[in-house]
């Protein structure tokens, strides 16, 4: 895939959509997402006041960083698929979550002895996010 055909407004506006979506639902999820960790609010306020500022916002750049690759690699899927179109990258967006990052992610959860809300809980995010990623990518082509 030569960088020079890449559609890169596509992928920004991608990656933006997904990352403003997880804020959305990460804030509306936070008491059940914070319970599935076994927190409160009370831990996480303690744990970030001991945090610097760039502590507190390197996850949330990155995420938007990773969101950026994300958006990427579907790209180039879709290249290689022929298929950009809505139906086509909500479709590869979908298959690529269940197939790889759900799979993985409930693997390491349940290495990891997580509690399976927490699997659940991320999981909405990530197919909230790849479905977003996914749909813009797919839409605005090449």
């Amino acid at each position: 895939m030569a960088f020079v055909t890449v559609n890169w407004l596509s992928i920004v506006l991608a990656a933006v959509a997904a990352w403003l979506f997880g804020g959305v639902y990460y804030s509306s999820t936070s008491k059940y997402w914070m319970a599935a960790q076994g927190k409160t609010f009370e831990n996480c306020r303690a744990e970030m006041a001991g945090k610097s500022a760039a502590q507190k916002i390197a996850p949330f750049i990155i995420v938007f960083v990773c969101e950026i690759i994300i958006a990427w690699a579907l790209y180039g899927v879709l290249v290689h698929m022929n298929a950009f179109t809505l139906r086509g990258g909500l479709i590869s967006a979908g298959l690529i979550w269940l197939g790889f990052v759900m799979t993985t992610m409930a693997t390491n959860n349940a290495f990891a002895g997580r509690k399976v809300a927490l699997t659940v809980i991320d999981g909405i995010a990530w197919l909230g996010g790849f479905l977003i990623i996914g749909a813009i990518v797919g839409w605005m082509g090449r």
